[in-house]
């Protein structure tokens, strides 16, 4: 019976547009979709450090009638160099499975289930998506070049190649930077100086509802 009534709370449900585009952004970061009926339904996993615990509970607040629980913690123990651990302490929440997701997961994954950007990027990229995915992969590069770089280290370049012409329609211009690692070639998204302060503005709307983010931005916004 109980079951019942979960499937049949989940057939009133419906995306609205903010919440469209904090998906999009939590793909293009640390969100992950998984399937349990073979890709039918799909659920949106978030989990973050506890340290932006602050973020998690906002992102509940914004996607809480697509959940069943309220955001946990969790603990794992991490291996570290010289044969010693710690314990991890993360804090997240899993959404209902729905079909809602199912657009997002074949826009973002391959069969082989690696994640990709959509093609579609440049429709699907609004401010808000943007602001949610530097959140979870950016970083104030220094006072002194006062802008930003988002480490986008998880896609090819033909991916990221499509991120700049998303990004110009928004009114921010970028560059690709390539990294040389021991373990291959990896890529993150420079947004140039000339285009901080419309990046910085953009990121402001999502921050202003989380201050604890705030360093994100070099610490530039005041304090409550």
């Amino acid at each position: 019976m109980h079951s019942t009534i979960i499937e049949d709370y989940k057939k009133t449900l419906r995306l609205n547009d903010f919440q469209r585009s904090i998906i999009v952004g939590k793909l293009l970061g640390d969100g992950h979709l998984e399937s349990g009926d073979k890709g039918k339904t799909y659920r949106l996993k978030i989990e973050h450090s506890i340290k932006q615990k602050e973020y998690v509970d906002w992102l509940y607040e914004q996607l809480r009638a697509w959940t069943r629980q309220a955001p946990k913690v969790h603990s794992r123990q991490v291996r570290l160099p010289r044969g010693t651990s710690a314990v991890y302490e993360s804090y997240g929440f899993t959404t209902y499975a729905h079909s809602a997701f199912r657009f997002y997961a074949q826009q973002f994954y391959l069969k082989d289930g690696k994640k990709v950007i959509p093609k579609l990027i440049r429709k699907l990229l609004t401010p808000t998506a943007l602001a949610i995915w530097y959140l979870d992969d950016g970083s104030f590069k220094s006072e002194h070049h006062r802008t930003f770089i988002i480490h986008s280290h998880g896609y090819q370049k033909k991916d990221l190649e499509r991120v700049q012409n998303a990004l110009e329609n928004l009114g921010v211009r970028c560059s690709l930077h390539r990294q040389n690692r021991a373990t291959g070639i990896y890529w993150r998204i420079y947004i140039l100086s000339e285009s901080a302060e419309r990046f910085a503005q953009i990121v402001k709307e999502i921050i202003s509802f989380v201050y604890s983010m705030n360093y994100k931005l070099g610490n530039t916004l005041p304090k409550e």
